[in-house]
């Protein structure tokens, strides 16, 4: 799965409770992280960093996809703030399982909006 290039993907940096469902999740983004779920994708972590699930607002509803490892833990990138922007190869990574801690974007242009 890999959002469309112009959707916004953020990562919550530390770790939260999977009991939480849409609305949880959706109060996370808005109290603690300062964003807002209906505009972004937002990609959420358990402790034990074997649990990612990413929030998403879709078609009148909010939906929340969850993978779960077998094996293993997801390699979390360590940053500091309380979100951390992904592009959606990143994110494609991440969920592949590509350790993203030792990654570094290469400097890209973009044209300046119009």
């Amino acid at each position: 799965m890999s959002p469309p290039p112009r959707v916004r993907v953020h990562l919550a940096t530390e770790p939260v409770s999977f009991h939480k469902g849409h609305d949880g999740l959706c109060g996370i983004v808005r109290n603690h992280l300062g964003g807002e779920p209906l505009s972004d994708v937002w990609v959420f972590y358990n402790r034990r960093r074997t649990d990612l699930k990413i929030l998403w607002f879709d078609h009148g509803g909010f939906v929340v996809a969850h993978k779960k490892l077998a094996r293993g833990c997801f390699r979390i990138p360590k940053v500091t703030g309380k979100q951390v922007g992904l592009t959606g190869a990143e994110l494609a990574a991440l969920l592949e399982g590509i350790d993203l801690t030792h990654a570094h974007r290469l400097p890209r242009w973009n044209p300046p909006p119009t």
